[in-house]
């Protein structure tokens, strides 16, 4: 098993696939001399299967596929296939901007992908616009219908809220889930990477998101079956439920459950650290041993995070 050295036990990997997105938020895409990664820098779908494989042995049972934006990456749906292979993997799940689901999302659930999730933080197209730098807000909404009637459930979407941008949008986004079976999950804005936009004074705590949301009908505590950190509620005879996720306001680090792969084969044992084991040596040279690796990052892997220690954006680290 793999338990750290501060008794936690980690169950959870998120691997990105790709650093590549063809959106550039304002709250990720900020280092405008980022260069994308070179294609032989990408772990192959072979060598993630290798590390996959390895981890589960190690006590690994969640697997989420991330990005960049990870549809972007060619026949991700056979990866897909590789993983859900695999029996001791109890949950595969991916994150998505929705913007080519119309396009993949029946492969990636014949491929044997179960839920998703959908970053949407405006319900607004204009803003939506200003945010990601592109024209897509009505595909993007679209996804979540198109995810639905796939049958990928649970469908969640995924809200960074900001201050002076979308607070205002608190309540909207959260009455989707008065008609539709979907968890609208609201997470703090968070200093990854060199972000000139992030300061503390944009930060809207989980405190006062939950009073907004309170303001329209109390919340019902509901049960969190995902392993994740988010606090989950539901408004009385609401089709779906609302997730809070508190990483500045009430750091969840004590019961931190995950690592990280980043898509040049970084094992990251923290969001907010820089510390990273390169495994391409270990996948390509043979030298050393993937097992070597993770019991390493369990003994750097530290009792809680640095704010702003992290230089590397979202992108580069796997949403």
């Amino acid at each position: 098993m793999l338990i750290d050295r501060f008794g936690r036990k980690i169950e959870y990997l998120r691997i990105s696939v790709t650093d590549r997105c063809n959106f550039k938020c304002i709250y990720c895409f900020t280092r405008q001399n980022w260069k994308w990664l070179p294609h032989k820098e990408i772990l192959t779908f072979e060598e993630l299967e290798t590390i996959v494989k390895t981890a589960v042995k190690l006590g690994i049972k969640r697997i989420r596929l991330t990005g960049g934006e990870p549809l972007l990456r060619k026949n991700i749906d056979i990866l897909i296939k590789k993983l859900t292979q695999i029996p001791e993997i109890i949950d595969l799940s991916l994150t998505t901007n929705g913007f080519f689901l119309e396009e993949l999302g029946e492969r990636l659930k014949d491929a044997g992908l179960k839920r998703i999730n959908i970053s949407l933080d405006t319900l607004n197209k204009d803003k939506f616009k200003k945010l990601t730098g592109v024209s897509a807000f009505e595909k993007v909404l679209k996804s979540i219908d198109i995810a639905l009637d796939l049958g990928f459930n649970p469908v969640k979407i995924n809200t960074v809220v900001i201050r002076g941008f979308n607070e205002d949008e608190i309540l909207e986004l959260a009455k989707l889930t008065l008609e539709k079976p979907i968890e609208v999950r609201f997470i703090e804005f968070m200093p990854i990477g060199e972000n000139s936009l992030w300061n503390e004074e944009r930060v809207v705590t989980v405190k006062e998101i939950k009073k907004i949301l309170e303001s329209f009908s109390k919340l019902i505590p509901e049960i969190s079956c995902s392993g994740g950190p988010a606090k989950v509620f539901r408004w009385k005879n609401a089709e779906g439920k609302i997730g809070l996720i508190s990483p500045m306001s009430e750091p969840f680090c004590y019961k931190c459950n995950r690592l990280r792969i980043t898509a040049d084969g970084r094992l990251r044992p923290c969001l907010f650290s820089d510390y990273e084991i390169n495994l391409k040596p270990i996948l390509r040279e043979n030298k050393g041993t993937l097992e070597e690796a993770f019991f390493w990052a369990l003994k750097i892997k530290p009792i809680k995070h640095n704010i702003n220690f992290t230089l590397k954006p979202m992108r580069a680290i796997g949403g």
